[in-house]
């Protein structure tokens, strides 16, 4: 196959690399683009090879949630800087990532082999950008056919924090009502100031205590108290922790007189409805991983 001037300028534009050195890779390949992306890749002479080392822990956090509010996506891409965060070109290149996680799934998006197709868009951004950039991560939520309720989401000004929330009632009539929406709106605000990990204590892996309690037995160990006070001290502790880091048991962030769960019970009162949160996820810009869990 004839190798053409264009897709040596397309080879160019997605790796960075030489002219001569795409001119071989296209022909070893016989001009496919992502086998000979690939190989230039593995021969490390792909500038984004170069560049994927670079830490790379700015970037943008960002949601897209569908018109009839029964399906959301949230990603975080990354990038080094925060002036190549607020370029055209990187929140196209998040706009193609959320369009990709709405197609395939969050599990799609590297490392994972499926997240190839959205590598490539990936590869040509670091080649005109110059920074390392890194489509860490997303999340995909769908309500089931038949079940009244709606995805909702919240991003912080600058993209530093985003939350998505999927809320369930018992009826299309309650979703149709502005209360519905706003109790959405809410929730989706005090994740992302309060940062919940879990939704209900039942949730908090026993690892997790386990590890909290021995850290606290260990800072109470020379307080000169008997044992048995230190275990009712840790006792409360543990208490406290988990009630700081489980959604149902925090002080609403407008209302810090209410817990979530108390808050949330009144709103089902005023809605005639049971108003249940099923599942959330909080992304931080810059975290390896993102936080949530579902029911």
């Amino acid at each position: 196959m004839e190798v053409t001037a264009q897709m040596v300028k397309d080879l160019r534009g997605m790796t960075g690399a030489g002219i001569m050195d795409c001119k071989e890779a296209l022909r070893e390949k016989e001009g496919n683009l992502e086998e000979a992306v690939r190989i230039l890749r593995e021969k490390g002479l792909s500038s984004a090879a170069k560049k994927a080392g670079r830490e790379a822990s700015d970037g943008l956090v960002d949601s897209w949630v569908s018109a009839d509010g029964r399906s959301g996506i949230l990603v975080e891409v990354n990038c080094e800087t925060d002036f190549v965060a607020k370029t055209e070109d990187f929140t196209q290149l998040v706009k193609k990532v959320i369009r990709h996680v709405e197609e395939n799934g969050g599990n799609s998006l590297p490392p994972n082999p499926r997240g190839e197709s959205i590598q490539e868009e990936v590869i040509a951004a670091i080649a005109k950008l110059g920074e390392n950039i890194i489509a860490s991560r997303g999340e995909r939520y769908t309500l089931p056919e038949g079940q009244a309720g709606t995805v909702c989401s919240y991003i912080h000004p600058g993209g530093s924090i985003g939350v998505m929330v999927e809320v369930r009632c018992g009826s299309a009539d309650t979703v149709a009502r502005a209360e519905f929406t706003e109790t959405a709106k809410d929730l989706a605000m005090h994740i992302a100031a309060s940062s919940p990990l879990y939704m209900e204590r039942d949730q908090v892996p026993k690892a997790v205590i386990e590890s909290e309690r021995a850290i606290l037995m260990a800072q109470s160990k020379n307080t000169g108290k008997p044992e048995k006070i230190v275990e009712k001290i840790v006792d409360g502790r543990i208490n406290k922790y988990v009630k700081e880091v489980c959604m149902m048991e925090q002080p609403f962030v407008k209302n810090s007189d209410q817990t979530i769960q108390d808050w949330l019970s009144s709103r089902s009162k005023e809605l005639d409805d049971s108003i249940e949160v099923f599942q959330f996820s909080r992304f931080k810009r810059g975290e390896s991983s993102g936080q949530g869990e579902s029911k």
